[in-house]
């Protein structure tokens, strides 16, 4: 019997490296010869990439993704393995839009059997609150899945034992040169493919050279502007000045990205 525990917190969804498959349209189990060649792959697939739930079909009617701000917000990910019976949530998940999702998933050839789905209490107003329920409702539930697409553009459908489905589109992780990186209030960064940096501290805003390579970026000295503001905003602005200085290394997964100084200084960034 399926579980779904509303909770305070729940597990976040882990975001890996996208790692796409072959161009082309995958539907695994539609017939013998294809669950043995595809099986491997329509997993790893699933799991080394960001969705963004995009329709809810429940009884016919569709219940699509209201609204920017939700459809900012909104992404599953997948992070296949055995459920442990003692512990509510699981690795899998991410949000609808409103609430945070966890739950355990277990990918057997082209079924997800999801279980153990717990999820935050926030109150979502409206079509926001509805669409998640619906979501909920279907997801909770061993999955058939279908891919579909080439690389790049796939949609993940997922029908349930009712005949109910979950329509996902895979989402493209942003470019590391042209997207505005949030590091925090008031702060952010943008790189251009020009070597160059622009973005604010928080409090001052700057520009200067940065040069990306090989997983590296190497700031040239930040001109920055000259304003006085409160203690702690300043502190932090000092930090991050520290951390975009010179040669750091960079990790980007999906919309997150980490710039690394030194070990125990460094900063993570959200593509806004």
């Amino acid at each position: 019997m399926k579980r779904t525990t509303y909770a305070k917190y729940a597990a976040a969804a882990l975001a890996g490296t996208t790692v796409l498959a072959a161009c082309g349209t995958e539907s695994v189990g539609t017939a013998p010869k294809d669950v043995a060649t595809l099986a491997d792959t329509f997993a790893d697939t699933i799991a080394d990439t960001s969705w963004v739930p995009r329709k809810v079909t429940v009884d016919g009617k569709d219940y699509v993704l209201p609204g920017k701000a939700a459809l900012k917000k909104a992404r599953i990910t997948f992070k296949p393995g055995t459920a442990d019976p003692d512990t509510g949530g699981g690795e899998s998940g991410g949000s609808v839009g409103c609430n945070s999702i966890g739950a355990d998933v277990d990918i057997q050839g082209d079924t997800l059997k999801v279980s153990d789905l717990v999820q935050t209490l926030i109150g979502c107003p409206g079509a926001v609150g509805e669409f998640e329920e619906k979501f909920v409702g279907v997801f909770d539930n061993d999955l058939k899945a279908r891919l579909d697409g080439p690389p790049g553009t796939r949609t993940l459908t997922l029908t349930s034992p009712e005949h109910d489905t979950i329509t996902l589109r895979e989402k493209k992780p942003p470019a590391l040169q042209g997207t505005r990186w949030s590091l925090g209030e008031s702060a952010y960064l943008t790189l251009t493919k020009n070597n160059t940096v622009t973005g604010s501290l928080g409090c001052n805003t700057f520009h200067g050279r940065a040069t990306v390579k090989d997983g590296t970026i190497v700031f040239g000295r930040l001109a920055t502007t000259r304003m006085m503001c409160a203690g702690a905003v300043m502190k932090t602005e000092r930090e991050l000045a520290g951390i975009l200085d010179g040669k750091v290394s960079y990790q980007q997964e999906h919309d997150s990205l980490k710039i690394t100084k030194a070990p125990g200084k460094s900063v993570t960034a959200r593509a806004e």
